[in-house]
């Protein structure tokens, strides 16, 4: 008896995929159609009073649980676009849910134009530098204007630029001790305030990008966002034609000292510090880590480099035993491994601000140097902590990173495999 031809799987894949598309624009048209039917329904009805929408106390508990929908465009719009979340979207629910904001408030963007200009710079068109962030988050009002008046749109900036004063107590004693000298333009007076341009960014991920630089697929990536924010997106896995994603994540800030132009121009010099936040030590002081010390030291050494050039100090994240042997040891028992601060992501800013080499990272740590390097910009100079700013009690730390070899001591430098 004959055999019967086997299914070509390549042939169901395809039909499969053309339905989801087929899904994903139908999908898209009814959102679009339901935003423009529910705004004219505003237009043409006054909106209830709060005293109509209150639930009696005799209402049934079944009532009691039906919250009325929202009247926001937003939500069917970006719903097209990109999986929403962002680190401040349960504040925002919570501002709407207790009637402190209304759902369709739109920001008035008069004089909120950036402070400095950044770029534009050809790295910003390259899918392959920059993943984590919009390039041109920053002027997203402003180059949206006409759309946003026309449509009702809410787009808003996921970047701001602005310039401000920085003060810090140990910086009056970097003063009176000559390792600062004020000169009225970056360092302003004896008491070490500083002038700074500051940059705060949200992230915004492009999928397919992310999972690159992690060396992973992109459904793999999705999937397991999905599966551990606990189902809280399920368009990861449904709409695969969205590929921006707005982690309920925290952002990042770069401080600039001195001209922020010259971060991009690849004759004057740059010092940097990737310094991951630390509330522990930065905010409150602790001394078992060094992240306080160094933080002081990047912006002393920053401060000293824009006296002569340009620099920056950009400031991330943090993660945090007593013997060195052991350090690590216990964070893997803990956390499952021993440094989450992946730093994969971390040179998108570098390729934003236009950074072509660092002259000086005022770091040593290998993970940091080694994705800096890994997107094609030199460094030419690890600077250490000296030796006298290292609290006593954080030798556990800095003698741990050194027997797991996440750092180096500058002695243990070959010349030129690193400098």
């Amino acid at each position: 008896m004959a055999q019967e031809p086997l299914v070509d799987l390549s042939a169901v894949l395809e039909v499969l995929d053309d339905i989801r598309q087929v899904q994903s624009r139908l999908s898209s048209s009814v959102d679009l159609l339901e935003d423009r039917l529910n705004r004219a329904d505003r237009e043409d009805k006054q909106q209830e009073s709060d005293d109509e929408s209150q639930v009696s106390p005799e209402a049934p508990a079944s009532q009691s649980l039906q919250a009325p929908s929202s009247s926001s465009s937003r939500t069917a719009f970006t719903s097209r676009i990109i999986l929403t979340g962002g680190s401040y979207s349960i504040y925002h629910a919570l501002a709407v849910a207790s009637k402190e904001l209304d759902a369709n408030h739109r920001p008035d963007f008069t004089n909120a134009e950036p402070a400095v200009n950044i770029g534009p710079f050809p790295q910003w068109n390259d899918v392959k530098k920059i993943v984590s962030m919009d390039p041109w988050g920053h002027m997203a009002p402003w180059i949206f204007k006409d759309l946003m008046e026309t449509e009702n749109l809410d787009i808003r900036p996921t970047i701001a630029i602005t310039k401000a004063h920085m003060k810090l107590p140990e910086l009056e004693e970097s003063v009176k001790s000559g390792r600062l000298v004020p000169d009225g333009s970056v360092c302003l007076n004896s008491t070490g305030d500083l002038a700074v341009t500051k940059v705060a960014v949200e992230p915004v991920w492009y999928l397919p990008g992310v999972a690159e630089r992690f060396g992973i697929d992109e459904a793999t990536l999705r999937r397991s966002l999905f599966e551990h924010t606990g189902g809280s997106y399920p368009e990861l896995i449904t709409r695969g034609d969205i590929k921006l994603f707005l982690p309920p994540i925290g952002g990042l800030t770069v401080y600039c000292f001195g001209d922020p132009q010259k971060m991009s121009d690849g004759q004057a010099r740059l010092s940097l510090r990737i310094h991951d936040e630390c509330n522990g030590s930065d905010v409150f002081g602790s001394d078992i880590c060094t992240c306080r010390p160094y933080l002081i030291f990047g912006i002393e050494e920053a401060v000293k480099e824009a006296q002569n050039g340009g620099s920056v100090v950009y400031n991330a994240r943090k993660r945090g035993e007593d013997r060195a042997s052991d350090y690590f040891r216990r964070t893997e028992n803990i956390a499952g491994v021993k440094d989450m601060r992946f730093q994969a992501l971390m040179p998108d800013i570098l390729h934003w601000l236009g950074i072509k080499k660092i002259d000086r990272m005022l770091s040593m740590s290998n993970m940091k140097y080694d994705a800096i390097v890994s997107q094609g910009i030199p460094i030419h100079e690890r600077v250490e902590l000296p030796e006298e700013r290292i609290p006593e009690d954080s030798r556990v730390e800095i003698d741990a990173k050194i027997t797991a070899a996440s750092i180096i001591k500058s002695g243990d430098l070959d010349g030129e495999g690193y400098w």
